[in-house]
């Protein structure tokens, strides 16, 4: 019988043999402090990239997205990109093996996205040899354990399959997806997530590659399109952060192909770039970098509609105007059906713009106490 079962979480010390254990492997641990003048006289280890100034090697990047914008497929072709040495949305990766493991997908989901992938890129299957691909749907994929009582998380027989796989193909490139079927903790608990990334970090370290994590935002991540999710300690874990989105203007979705993946962390490289994105023949491909051409043709467009539309709301006495609110001219354009797709930012550029060239004006209607200004043309017939 154990005489410590009725005192609750009072416990003695560990057994003699577990201390010791314990000693044995503190005493066992070399030690690695060292002077920075070491370094002197060394070459400056250049940095390594997965995806220049996007997925550094050796370390951990959160991909995040919304269930349904693509995040996965489009690190499934990051995947076969590295696998191929073919580029990835237009960005020239490190080619090498890689393992793509899915806790998502099943084995024909897999087949079929690989599928595309392939036919868009215009390869065979059999070229594809270098990518491993692994399903895990409908199994236990948890990488870690949690203790319940210390709250440690230790590796689990999974995660160890998976480092002795990374030992023998030597990916450049390791794809876990997703967060929530791997982790097995709370994701509001800092500390657990930290200790997650840090075994992630560990896998990366160990074998030089690059780990990419998919993740689901939260609600409150969505909406402030920040993409994160839980704790700040994913965020502040990671070294590199990427988020997917749908383009969404004014609570309106103007095509629902579109993507944008932005950089919302980057310790290694510039946050704020963004990577516009199509969805294409079951692939993502990235759209053509605008021109001066196209952004002072997008202009001239947004502004002949802008006035197209003042025109068409003038003559039918609906008012409109150059202050936010109610009436605010571009927010009411840009939900009119003959807006040709410009968009509410495109069309207060096109307004700013006119009135600079002294083609618009703020005019008045109605009389004494009725009298109200509203946006009309410059010398039009204002008389009411």
């Amino acid at each position: 019988m154990n005489a410590w079962k009725d005192f609750g979480d009072l416990r003695p010390v560990p057994p003699i043999e577990a201390y010791a254990s314990e000693c044995r492997a503190e005493l066992e641990r070399e030690s690695r402090f060292f002077p920075a003048s070491d370094f002197d006289g060394l070459d400056v280890p250049p940095r390594q990239w997965l995806v220049h100034e996007l997925v550094p090697s050796g370390t951990v990047t959160l991909l995040g997205g919304d269930g349904g914008t693509g995040k996965s497929l489009v690190a499934l072709q990051l995947a076969s990109a590295v696998a191929t040495g073919r580029a990835w949305l237009s960005r020239g990766v490190k080619d090498g093996a890689a393992l793509y493991i899915s806790a998502e997908d099943d084995q024909d989901e897999l087949h079929r996205r690989v599928a595309d992938v392939a036919q868009a890129e215009g390869v065979a299957l059999a070229e594809l040899h270098g990518l491993t691909l692994r399903s895990l749907a409908g199994e236990d994929a948890l990488l870690a354990m949690l203790d319940g009582r210390s709250g440690a998380l230790s590796a689990t027989a999974l995660f160890k399959e998976v480092d002795e796989r990374v030992q023998v193909e030597k990916p450049a490139l390791v794809v876990l997806d997703t967060l929530a079927d791997l982790f097995p903790g709370n994701e509001n608990d800092r500390a657990q997530a930290r200790q997650f990334v840090g075994l992630l970090r560990g896998l990366a370290i160990r074998h030089q590659c690059a780990v990419v994590l998919l993740a689901h935002p939260s609600l409150s991540g969505i909406s402030s399109g920040a993409g994160t999710s839980g704790s700040t300690g994913w965020n502040n874990s990671v070294r590199s952060r990427l988020y997917l989105e749908r383009v969404v203007r004014d609570g309106y979705e103007p095509n629902a192909d579109a993507r944008v993946l932005s950089t919302k962390k980057a310790n290694y490289g510039r946050t704020g770039g963004e990577i516009n994105l199509t969805w294409r023949d079951g692939v993502f491909v990235a759209d053509p970098p605008e021109t001066m051409l196209d952004r002072v043709s997008g202009s001239i467009k947004a502004e002949r509609v802008f006035l197209k539309l003042l025109d068409a709301l003038t003559a039918q006495g609906r008012y409109v105007s150059a202050n936010p609110g109610p009436t605010y001219a571009p927010a009411m354009f840009a939900s009119h059906p003959d807006v040709e797709g410009c968009t509410k930012l495109a069309l207060k550029g096109a307004m700013n713009a006119l009135f600079g060239r002294e083609m618009i004006e703020v005019a008045m209607h109605g009389k004494g106490q009725k009298a109200r200004s509203h946006l009309a043309r410059k010398g039009a017939d204002h008389a009411q």
